[in-house]
């Protein structure tokens, strides 16, 4: 299993397609729970299907990675954003980057494109991403801690993190659930935000609404898409496949003019 140190810890990662060399690559942000192998075989379909690299890991606290001590602080996705992901660039010689977030993952890649770190950045793809805190979501996280106590998410989760999952589980859900986290806000990003943009979201999503979308829309500086699909969760990349392939393909290819020969 091959490993990348970034601020100080050993991340693991997975690279699929071209070098960065020689071509434009794909950075695969995971959501809140997320991990390198719960993305599954959506990055390598994208960089197959566009001829691009792919470069996925899982943050430190997740998957096989460096555990962390807890709690983290209410401002972690600044913090993967503004220190961890520059280094995970510089270490894999990422040149040429398109960040694609889930979630989290979403708003860590929205905080490093809206900062003066973002000369890598080429677009932006974001599945249900989050620009502020909303009541639906905060119910949601409040459910998967009754479920991961007493039901099966814990059981699930460990075939994913292993010895992390602790880590994992209460490092994103007791920082969303503290009382400072509710004034939570990115959307101070956006304006500098000049690339193009992608944002998908699930209508049945249970942990944001389109009003996430709207504000994305309304405060970036360069053009975003928006697609809304029916029948899909928060994950659209495992609820909807073909559609989110779909979607992406045709944004990267439109938009920044990605079908290489």
């Amino acid at each position: 299993m091959p490993y990348l140190r970034a601020d100080g810890y050993k991340l693991e990662y997975r690279w699929f397609g071209p070098r960065p060399t020689e071509s434009p690559t794909i950075v695969f942000l995971h959501e809140g729970l997320g991990c390198v192998e719960m993305w599954r075989d959506f990055p390598e379909r994208v960089a197959h299907t566009l001829g691009c690299g792919a470069l996925v890991y899982s943050r430190v606290g997740y998957g096989h990675s460096d555990p962390i001590e807890l709690p983290r602080p209410v401002r972690f996705m600044h913090d993967e954003a503004l220190v961890t992901l520059p280094q995970v660039l510089t270490a894999s010689d990422v040149r040429d980057a398109i960040l694609f977030g889930h979630s989290d993952g979403g708003s860590i890649a929205l905080i490093h494109a809206g900062s003066d770190q973002n000369d890598r950045i080429r677009g932006l793809i974001l599945e249900a991403p989050h620009v502020f805190v909303e009541d639906l979501g905060i119910d949601s996280i409040v459910a998967a801690a009754e479920n991961y106590e007493s039901g099966s998410l814990k059981t699930r989760l460990e075939r994913y993190h292993g010895s992390n999952v602790e880590c994992a589980f209460r490092g994103w859900n007791e920082v969303w659930l503290n009382p400072d986290f509710r004034s939570w806000n990115i959307e101070e990003y956006l304006p500098q935000i000049n690339v193009p943009v992608m944002v998908i979201q699930g209508a049945d999503d249970q942990y944001g609404t389109w009003r996430q979308v709207e504000a994305i829309e309304r405060g970036c500086a360069g053009h975003v898409r928006t697609t809304l699909l029916k029948d899909c969760g928060h994950s659209p990349h495992q609820d909807q496949p073909e559609g989110t392939l779909g979607v992406v393909t045709e944004f990267l290819r439109e938009e920044l003019q990605i079908a290489l020969e």
